[in-house]
């Protein structure tokens, strides 16, 4: 076992920033150490990839597992560094290829199950891995079609962790799972007009009042 790299993206805005993560297993209690200036919602991501990699059938070794997160004074946060994680964890228990996982960015939030969910900010993040000179991103399924908007980048779109870990040289037995979709947006009415709203213009607004209930005005 060694130290195994990959890169995500952090957004700063539309900006892209790329971050590198760097896994190491070593001895001792098991334990998931996260560092690198990560927020309250990444910090969460230890407790997603461990029951995601045991519930995909690639369980992480019981050793205390390190996660860096570089350049360490860019702020990061949000849940879209799950996958890449998780990846480079594989590859630190070397689950799948270390080679495979440097060449690829990865951008993803993993559910409980080990399935992907989709992310938001996938098209800057997407531009903002291009424009670092990525040639190949991995994202949710559900955000290929958003992902692929981007010229010069392969996408590669994936349903899971497992799924993700074979693509990388994983020897695990494909499965078939129903990918998670992205939500659609709740068709809106156009609001109800409403004279009581109108601000100013009493008068004007009680003679219309008057004139659609059937009445005058003194």
């Amino acid at each position: 076992m060694s130290v195994a790299r990959t890169r995500v993206i952090t957004l700063m805005g539309l900006n892209g920033s790329v971050v590198e993560v760097e896994a190491d297993l070593s001895d001792g209690l098991p334990g998931f150490l996260l560092i690198g200036l990560p927020d309250a919602s990444l910090g969460e991501a230890r407790d997603r990839v461990r029951a995601a990699a045991a519930n995909s059938g690639c369980v992480l070794p019981p050793k205390k597992l390190t996660i860096n997160l570089s350049p360490a004074s860019l702020p990061k946060h949000g849940s879209s560094f799950d996958l890449g994680i998780a990846v480079a964890a594989l590859a630190a228990a070397d689950l799948v290829s270390h080679r495979s996982i440097s060449e690829v960015v990865h951008l993803g939030e993993l559910g409980l199950d080990g399935r992907l969910r989709p992310v938001q900010g996938i098209l800057p993040s997407v531009l903002g891995a291009a424009r670092a000179g990525a040639e190949v991103v991995m994202v949710p399924a559900a955000n290929a079609e958003e992902a692929s908007l981007v010229p010069g980048v392969r996408v590669v779109g994936v349903a899971s962790l497992r799924e993700a870990a074979i693509w990388h040289g994983g020897d695990f037995t494909s499965i078939d799972v129903d990918p998670v979709l992205s939500s659609a947006a709740a068709p809106q009415s156009a609001p109800e007009l409403e004279l009581a709203d109108v601000i100013g213009n009493t008068e004007a607004v009680e003679a219309l009042i008057a004139a659609a209930s059937g009445g005058t005005t003194s």
